[in-house]
């Protein structure tokens, strides 16, 4: 009711009349009752009180006496001494109080509705000089409106109780409007609250504040001593535990060796799509030339050059103990630098990659969920496709200097090629003799001599739950060898008269690797290979074919997230047909169809670390049924960093 009760800034009247009496005056006892504003009647000033009333306008007109048609109620008023300051609007004939419209307004209440824009005062013009002013508050605040026959008067005075009215109406607009901003924020409750909190928890927040300073300090310290701002370092430590049984007639099982190996990789980025690969690797394995104080020469199942053998471990190196573009040793625990690789993108799909020490595992993918030297399939036949090692592609030394490409057709097919040299720093072949017919630098020498690959890989995945890689490979070795390591007929491949280790030969190799995944948790993988060796001298007519395959079931999440295990069963590399000079089966040994059956399971003890038992099995090892059933037990500890 506040906003009508006729208040303004310039003057202001109150009036209440009845139709055809004379003009209602205000009681000595009228008082504001609006208990917010108590009005001081000797100075006009005013004070604000605790009461929860606000609406002054509704309190003075609860105190107005209305004069009726009886001349005894009016002559009783008339009694009262006259209020000078409140006047008669003898053009209002009926006043009752203003109410909002609604849908049962009748049409007499409409027209004394609220004002609610200046224009609708029908004395005030915009050429008068208050007009802006009572512009803002009826249309801004509407707290001003004027009389409800829409007229404003602003020529006349003003009364104490019409400057209490409006001024009671505009206060109480700034703090409904002030109420409505600063509802969601904090109040004294809140924060006497939070106040009472920080005193009782001190203590706890002096720690945290001592601990975060800490934090800064370090991280500082790091930035300014760090290694590299474009280089990332990981590595992996595996020390590992293995025993075997078995092997070649009257010989005695080998003691139990602990064996370690480490490596150190140094990925440096300058593009952010680029890659290159720096890799140091220790480790402590034996071997050598002849395979001296290796464990598949204390089984008596290695050849007598460069120790190849069906019962190699996954992360023994290929050719332990020896380098072997020069048959120099290597020493125990020596460091050597086993990768390095750059791979940059040059197109959209197309990335290429180079370096002195890289192997055909760092450009191709592998298909096989049984892969991983430190965390999955403990044996060497378990880790790839053969083809993938032909030529000591996978040597564990990085030993050939290789450039190639990578071009993603699309996202379910890519294809990848390198060529591959393992004697590309040689500048010229030795003349000195190892063994008879077999020079001191047996791969040859130069870039584009000597021994050398090409092998392709096309990897198809038609669906998200399988993966097809299908291999060629296309390879020349000056000596007589398959370069995979997995079996000792590797090193001889073409066996017969008059082909002994100085025999060159030219391979050609096919190969398959599939896995399904027929869960999150489940997949069943295998791969076949067959590898077609000739002899690449024109004196010389000899081929022999070995194939290869193996299928197994790997499960993920097993027991516990993050366990792995793997169960396979293959037949490892075995001479299947032989012609020209080439014999089937070397003098002195009992052919038979070799078999390898392997269970492990990786237990990741936290992020960081996991523990591997397994064992292996050989049937027939080596391809002789002379040789006894070997069993290889391997407990493998990794660190990953």
């Amino acid at each position: 009711m506040a906003k009508y009760l006729l208040a303004s800034a310039s003057g202001m009247g109150f009036l209440c009349l009845i139709a055809g009496l004379s003009p209602v005056q205000a009681l000595p006892s009228l008082e504001i009752a609006d208990k917010n504003v108590a009005v001081n009647q000797d100075d006009g000033s005013y004070q604000k009180n605790d009461s929860p009333q606000s609406n002054l306008a509704n309190n003075i007109s609860s105190k107005l006496l209305i004069a009726n048609e009886s001349q005894k109620n009016l002559s009783s008023v008339n009694q009262q001494p006259k209020n000078q300051d409140l006047e008669v609007d003898s053009a209002v004939k009926v006043w009752q109080p203003i109410t909002p419209p609604s849908a049962s307004s009748s049409t007499s209440s409409d027209k004394l509705a609220q004002v609610t824009s200046v224009s609708q005062l029908s004395d005030v013009q915009p050429t008068d000089w208050a007009f802006q002013a009572l512009q803002s508050l009826v249309e801004r605040y509407g707290c001003i409106a004027g009389y409800p026959n829409q007229t404003y008067r602003g020529n006349r005075a003003m009364t104490r109780y019409e400057f209490a009215a409006g001024l009671n109406a505009c206060l109480e607009r700034i703090n409904e409007l002030i109420a409505t901003a600063t509802g969601d924020l904090v109040k004294k409750e809140d924060l006497a609250s939070l106040q009472k909190l920080q005193e009782q928890f001190a203590a706890e927040l002096a720690t945290l504040r001592g601990r975060v300073d800490s934090v800064e300090a370090r991280t500082a310290e790091l930035e300014a001593n760090q290694f590299s701002t474009t280089t990332k370092l990981n590595g992996e430590v595996i020390i590992a535990g293995v025993g075997a049984s078995g092997g070649a007639p009257n010989q005695s099982d080998p003691n139990i060796i602990l064996v370690n190996r480490v490596r150190l990789n140094l990925t440096t980025s300058f593009t952010g799509k680029d890659s290159l690969i720096t890799g140091l690797q220790a480790y402590n394995f034996l071997g050598g030339a002849d395979g001296q104080g290796s464990l598949q020469q204390g089984l008596g199942l290695a050849s007598p050059l460069l120790s190849a053998s069906s019962a190699r471990t996954s992360f023994e190196p290929q050719f332990p103990g020896l380098n072997v573009n020069t048959l120099s040793s290597v020493g125990a625990n020596s460091v050597q630098l086993y990768k390095l690789l750059y791979i940059f993108p040059v197109a959209n799909k197309l990335t290429l990659f180079g370096g002195t020490a890289a192997e055909t595992s760092d450009a191709f993918p592998a298909i096989t969920p049984f892969y991983g030297e430190g965390q999955e399939s403990i044996s060497r036949f378990g880790n790839l496709n053969p083809v993938v090692r032909i030529s000591g592609g996978t040597s564990g030394t990085g030993l050939a200097s290789a450039a190639g490409f990578i071009f993603n057709i699309s996202p379910s097919l890519d294809l990848r090629a390198l060529y591959g040299n393992p004697n590309a720093n040689l500048t010229q072949k030795s003349a000195a003799e190892a063994v008879p017919g077999v020079s001191t630098t047996p791969l040859g020498a130069g870039l584009f001599s000597g021994s050398s690959v090409i092998a392709t890989q096309l990897t198809f995945k038609p669906s998200p739950a399988l993966d097809i890689g299908l291999n060629y490979a296309h390879s020349y070795h000056e000596i007589n060898i398959l370069g995979t390591g997995l079996v000792s007929s590797d090193i001889g491949a073409l066996a017969g008269p008059g082909l002994g280790p100085e025999t060159p030969v030219t391979l050609n190799s096919v190969g398959g690797t599939l896995t399904w995944r027929l869960s999150p948790k489940i997949a069943l993988s295998g791969y076949g290979a067959a590898l077609f060796v000739d002899a690449a001298s024109n004196n010389v007519n000899a081929s022999t074919t070995f194939t290869s395959w193996m299928a197994g079931i790997h499960f993920n999440d097993l027991f516990k997230s993050g366990n792995t295990a793997g169960i396979l069963f293959g037949q490892p590399l075995f001479r299947s047909d032989a012609g020209g000079s080439a014999q089937l089966t070397p003098t002195g040994e009992n052919r038979a169809t070799p078999y390898h059956l392997e269970a492990y399971y990786r237990l990741q003890v936290s992020d960081n670390i996991s523990i591997t038992p397994g064992a292996f099995v050989l049937f027939n090892p080596e391809g002789n049924s002379n040789n006894e059933t070997t069993t290889v037990g391997v407990l493998r500890t990794t660190f990953t960093f």
